[in-house]
């Protein structure tokens, strides 16, 4: 039997409502015991002190690109899932955009049997919608439902065909899987590389309008309505979309949503920088599709995200190699490595005032678990909870730790960010998963 005690932290679980001051008792990889002093009732056992650091749940991911197989010099399973740990979270949803794409019971299978072997956390993968992720003929969502997937998405391009969106909305009603959809269409953005506004026209590159976002969205809400499906909206960018979401939950419809902490705090003037008072030039480490947007976008995404009309914060984590962003803006991929940085980045709204910290911490554990139904389509009891018999996933928070970002520090191969150099408020301390330590820093204090 192992036991670890971490004494006298702020336990904050909304799922149980809980926030106070706790100990937290995990035995054999589950939790024991939670409350005042119960850790004092444990004789033998590894100890630490939370003495001044908030203990959540594990985070959970339902947005992460771990690229293998295929892209094994972008991330692998073993340092996606490293990162992950150093971000906080225990849970990952893997992307299919892979080669090949997670589009068979086979390619399903070797992600499953390679996260066994080499992942520091959870890995759950995610199927895709149609096969090769080419937009023309569906995916064998039976065969992937029963291999283990918890989703269905084409990420990183929409199904343009609204007859064969339909139809996989109906098919994946049958296995009651949430098709989730990268809303733009493609007709709009076609070699648009980033948000349409002054920026893009300052710089002299191409736009990707908000209605090429909103128009994909609205068709969506459309069909999901008529065929009764769950429809997840990834990465939500603009107040349009906010509006469209709204509206079809007063309506009853099924749809979910996520927005990514680089959506919620960054603007489309990260792309741009001065090199004098008459040049301007580019950053393609701020490149990423769905762009970034404008003020009023944020502050709509913040305030959605508060009231719960986006249901949780995903990080849409894209590694990528130097040589694929150390190019032309046109050419160079778009993407952030974020699994790092996005408990810090997604602090500046507690620290702003848009959100609490409790609700914050809702959207990272029990948000992403309930928009999924996580828990009971995995089998996973106490996901994104610290109930007795819950998994003993857990997240140790230091809110107000000022850090510096150092991207050659990550431990993802992705060094992609525009962060680099910036200070930051809001720090992991100390991953448990499955009652085990996988990631620690010098704040963790053993007793």
């Amino acid at each position: 039997m192992t036991t670890l005690a971490i004494h006298n932290g702020r336990v904050i679980d909304p799922a149980l409502g809980r926030d106070g001051i706790a100990d937290v008792v995990i035995v054999d990889g589950r939790i024991a015991r939670i409350g005042p002093n119960e850790g004092d009732m444990v004789v033998e056992a590894e100890r630490i002190d939370a003495t001044g650091l908030v203990v959540t749940p594990g985070f959970v991911d339902l947005h992460t690109h771990l690229r293998e197989p295929g892209f094994e010099y972008k991330e692998t399973i073993a340092t996606g899932t490293l990162a992950a740990a150093r971000g906080g979270y225990t849970t990952v949803c893997a992307m299919p955009n892979t080669s090949p794409p997670l589009d068979s019971r086979a390619s399903i299978e070797s992600v499953l049997r390679e996260a066994e072997h080499s992942a520091l956390v959870r890995v759950l993968p995610i199927g895709t919608i149609t096969l090769g992720r080419a937009g023309k003929e569906l995916s064998p969502a039976g065969e992937l439902f029963r291999s283990g997937v918890v989703a269905l998405s084409d990420d990183g391009d929409a199904v343009a065909d609204p007859n064969l969106m339909r139809h996989a909305l109906e098919y994946s009603t049958q296995f009651g899987l949430p098709i989730a959809q990268h809303c733009e269409d493609p007709a709009l953005v076609r070699d648009g590389v980033m948000h349409e506004g002054w920026v893009a026209t300052r710089l002299g590159l191409r736009g990707r309008p908000a209605s090429a976002e909103e128009i994909m969205v609205a068709r969506d809400i459309a069909l999901a309505e008529l065929t009764g499906a769950h429809l997840h909206i990834c990465h939500v960018s603009t107040a349009g979309s906010v509006a469209l979401i709204a509206a079809a939950r007063e309506r009853g419809i099924h749809v979910t949503a996520e927005v990514t902490p680089h959506h919620l705090t960054l603007t489309h003037e990260e792309v741009a920088f001065h090199t004098d008072f008459r040049t301007v030039d580019y950053i393609t480490n701020a490149k990423v599709n769905p762009p970034l947007r404008e003020e009023t976008d944020l502050a709509a995404l913040g305030i959605a995200l508060r009231d719960g009309i986006i249901d949780c914060i995903a990080t849409d984590h894209a590694p990528h190699a130097s040589m694929d962003k150390e190019i032309e803006f046109e050419l160079a991929s778009p993407g952030l490595t974020m699994l790092e940085t996005s408990f810090a980045l997604s602090m500046k709204l507690v620290h702003d005032g848009t959100l609490t910290l409790p609700v914050l911490i809702d959207r990272l554990t029990s948000g992403p678990v309930r928009a999924w139904g996580l828990d009971r389509r995995t089998g996973l009891e106490g996901l994104g909870t610290l109930a007795p018999g819950a998994l003993g996933d857990v997240a140790l928070l230091d809110p107000n730790a000022e850090w510096t970002v150092e991207p050659r520090e990550f431990a993802s191969k992705g060094h992609n960010t525009p962060l680099g150099g910036r200070q930051l408020r809001g720090r992991v301390v100390a991953t448990i998963f499955g009652g085990r330590v996988v990631h620690e820093t010098d704040r963790v204090v053993a007793l």
